[in-house]
């Protein structure tokens, strides 16, 4: 069984997604139109300032929540980072103005049950559960369970539950035929998340 029936994305070229990872197609990371436009504003500066992008939401909550996660490129992302990017963000769309109502800024850290939304995500998190949720059904499914494997060939393995066999399953899904991904809150992933922010 394998999810490879959607068109792969990822081999963007580098002047297409302004991010220099070929692999990277930024559907996770930015649905097109306001969030796309937003994130293509902010990428640069964020960069200059040592921290990337890992998702930015329009339309959240009330309707007018402009959600913007980030990280330093080791993952990490104190309060404090969080305020200075905060600052610089707002600043830039003040003066882009790319959105023409009213709308609140949240900017802040993935957090523990993160989203996945780079293919260095899906290597960095491997040995953990996740949840996936496809575009479209493979073999009627949708939404998948399982231990994440890493990203090979422009695919997100998981080891997951498969009717028929007695064991997990590692399944291999297209990376632009997943439309969300987010790793699975428990112990395990707790300790890590705390050890990688050296709290552990």
């Amino acid at each position: 069984m394998n999810a490879t029936a959607a068109d792969q994305a990822a081999g963007d070229a580098e002047g297409e997604n302004g991010t220099g990872d070929p692999r990277l197609d930024t559907h996770l990371i930015a649905a097109p139109g306001i969030p796309r436009r937003i994130f293509d504003l902010i990428r640069p500066t964020a960069a200059d300032m040592g921290y990337e992008i890992v998702r930015v939401r329009y339309g959240l909550q009330d309707g007018h929540t402009l959600q913007i996660m980030a990280e330093r490129p080791d993952g990490t992302m104190v309060v404090q980072d969080c305020e200075d990017l905060s600052r610089a963000v707002s600043a830039l769309l003040d003066v882009e103005d790319p959105i023409s109502t009213e709308y609140n800024l949240e900017l802040s850290s993935p957090g523990i049950d993160r989203p996945l939304t780079r293919p260095k995500d899906f290597e960095r998190w491997e040995g953990f559960e996740v949840k996936l949720e496809l575009g479209e059904p493979v073999d009627g499914r949708k939404r998948f369970r399982g231990e994440l494997q890493g990203f090979e060939n422009d695919e997100v393995l998981v080891a997951c539950e498969v009717e028929g066999f007695s064991e997990p399953q590692t399944l291999g899904f297209a990376f632009g035929q997943v439309a969300d991904a987010k790793l699975v809150m428990n112990d395990d992933l707790i300790k890590e998340s705390l050890k990688r922010q050296g709290r552990g």
